[in-house]
């Protein structure tokens, strides 16, 4: 059942059999990526057709090792061809390109298990929420003038909204005349309160201000 669909030659059945469960294959992982978070259309098309790109990539290659150091080489740019993406954006393109050199080497129903398989698994994980962080939890970067003391400037202000808070990277930008501090905080409800953004913009001169939920999901 397991055993690889292509013999000593690759036949136009076996090929087209291949391809058609890796669109197939590509499509499933498409959704995946679509389920709960979404995804753009780009991504989308692109997870569709990676598992095909790949799997003709191994049929071209026929074992030839030369053949697929070059391939991996090839494949390694692409990484610095592309806008780095969230953890799971990359764990999807990895889930496609394994797919497509299971079917590239013949072994349709393996590729298929797995992707059902792993895709099961990646959907309960998705529903059971596992590993998200409470719903109050956000990622605060304010922007400060180079003369401002941010050692403390905001702890009057986190100590009357937010529950906790810590500072967790600070760097400088606009060559060096402006501060990005990034702060870790809890707050006491689930939304962000207006006045409390209006009360940094008072207090670092109106500059930039951002608020969002998820930390350390790019892969760089």
């Amino acid at each position: 059942m397991l055993d690889s669909i292509i013999g000593t030659e690759i036949t136009l059945s076996a090929f087209l059999i291949c391809t058609v469960i890796s669109l197939l294959l590509g499509i499933g992982t498409a959704f995946i990526g679509m389920f709960k978070s979404g995804c753009s259309q780009s991504f989308a098309v692109t997870l569709a057709i990676i598992p095909a790109v790949v799997q003709i990539v191994i049929m071209l290659v026929n074992g030839n090792i030369g053949a697929g150091v070059a391939v991996a080489g090839a494949f390694s740019l692409v990484r610095f061809r592309s806008v780095p993406g969230t953890a799971k954006e990359i764990g999807l393109i990895f889930l496609a390109m394994a797919i497509g050199l299971a079917d590239g080497m013949g072994y349709v129903a393996l590729g298929i298990i797995s992707f059902v398989v792993i895709a099961a698994a990646m959907l309960l994980l998705t529903a059971l929420k596992f590993g998200q962080s409470g719903s109050a939890e956000r990622v605060l970067k304010i922007t400060i003038p180079e003369n401002l003391d941010y050692d403390g400037l905001f702890d009057d202000l986190f100590n009357i909204y937010v529950k906790n808070y810590s500072l967790d990277k600070i760097k400088t930008t606009n060559m060096g005349t402006l501060y990005e501090l990034q702060y870790i905080i809890t707050l006491k409800g689930n939304n962000v309160p207006k006045e409390f953004l209006d009360e940094i913009r008072c207090r670092n001169g109106n500059l930039s201000i951002v608020c969002c939920k998820e930390a350390g999901t790019e892969i760089l």
